[in-house]
């Protein structure tokens, strides 16, 4: 296929039925109010973290009441979805003792993140960014995780 054919084709995937990227501040920023209900919901505050497919910070938004290691944590999950082409919440099997990718996280400077809160936008088997949430307990940050993406992927051709 053509780079030209591929760019169309990516351009197209990344456009939701109204041909608005869904990398748009006001599509994404749909998504942070449908997260921050969710987290309202419930009861935590978080940080949440929306990346290109190179792991590039779109938006980040911290909620006034989340705590600061969000700040750090958020980012890196939704690296690490990329990274490892997966949603963190499967990266941890995988790095105990005895797995095949035991002690990935500490090669990797602390920058891998194994428990849930990251997950991967894919679209046509294409991965165009992630979303990062970190504040909660794990199955918190998952859930608020999912509805961001969810909204984010609403709609989408």
């Amino acid at each position: 296929m053509a780079i030209e054919n591929i760019l169309t084709e990516i351009q197209q995937a990344i456009t939701n039925q109204d041909g608005q990227s869904i990398f748009d501040r006001k599509a994404l920023q749909k998504a942070f109010d449908a997260g921050e209900d969710r987290a309202n919901q419930l009861g935590v505050g978080v940080t949440m973290c929306v990346t290109d497919a190179n792991a590039n910070p779109i938006v980040l938004y911290h909620m006034p009441n989340a705590n600061l290691v969000s700040l750090t944590l958020a980012p890196k999950k939704a690296w690490s979805a990329i990274a490892m082409k997966m949603p963190t919440k499967e990266i941890s099997e995988q790095v105990q003792p005895g797995a095949p990718l035991y002690a990935m996280e500490t090669m990797l400077d602390g920058k891998l993140v194994s428990f849930a809160g990251g997950i991967p936008l894919v679209i046509k088997d294409n991965i165009i960014g992630a979303v990062g949430v970190s504040g909660g307990a794990v199955e918190e940050d998952q859930s608020i995780c999912q509805t961001i993406v969810n909204k984010i992927l609403e709609g989408v051709q």
